[in-house]
């Protein structure tokens, strides 16, 4: 089941699930969407803060602003925003696991023309999946490998 925004509140004010940087106008009817913190460009060396063009045929990262906490029974499922899309940004993102917490790495590629990424725009959707059962462990107890991640980890 896709939790609804109703759902999403809740759970945040019980404590099971937590978006630090959470923003009101981010929630959408059933999902959040992610701010961008900082931008990682192909073949450089550092992480920026500011508006960096990308040139097209080049792949970038982008971390969030957010710090998500998901509890044992909920999963996340991530969604470039289509008005990355209708710029010619093509992304793919996998599930975020049950028991995952920190920041958010996304991996994109400018397909056509230079654009602008500016941090604090919203890049991506989160959907949130209500699992049947809690699983057996966690995203720590199963590879953890980017667990407690802070800003962009390649």
């Amino acid at each position: 089941m896709i939790l609804t925004d109703t759902q999403i509140k809740g759970l945040m004010e019980e404590g099971d699930l937590a978006i630090e940087g959470f923003r009101e106008r981010n929630l959408t009817p059933n999902g959040y969407d992610l701010t961008i913190e900082s931008i990682y460009v192909e073949g450089g060396d550092d992480t920026y803060r500011e508006v960096v063009t990308i040139p097209p045929g080049r792949w970038f990262a982008v971390s969030t602003l957010e710090y998500v906490r998901f509890p044992k029974n909920i999963a996340g499922e991530l969604w470039i925003r289509t008005t990355w899309a209708r710029k010619g940004i093509l992304a793919s993102f996998g599930m975020i696991d049950a028991g995952f917490h920190g920041n958010l790495t996304l991996s994109a590629f400018n397909t056509c023309r230079e654009v602008d990424i500016p941090p604090g725009e919203t890049f991506a959707q989160m959907v949130f999946h209500l699992l049947g059962v809690e699983s057996e462990k966690d995203y720590s107890q199963r590879s953890g490998n980017y667990q407690g991640q802070r800003g962009i980890k390649l």
